[in-house]
């Protein structure tokens, strides 16, 4: 399964690119039916985060770096 914003794995952990910030699940790649509320991930706190809702866990991509606002 690929999409253009990120990657996912056999694992449940989908690769994050700067171009996918702010993250957020379900993410594109997911399908319809498998659908919960939207909720945004705060990657801030070393560059992971696990969905509440389905536990899909994402990670940022080597080399990417969060810009604070």
């Amino acid at each position: 399964m690929s999409t253009t914003a990120s990657t996912a794995t056999t694992n449940n952990i989908v690769e994050l690119q700067a171009k996918d910030l702010p993250a957020h699940c379900p993410n594109p790649a997911m399908p319809l039916w498998s659908s919960h509320p939207r909720v945004y991930l705060d990657l801030s706190h070393g560059g992971t985060a696990t969905c509440s809702y389905c536990g899909t866990q994402y990670k940022l991509a080597a080399g990417v770096v969060l810009k604070a606002h």
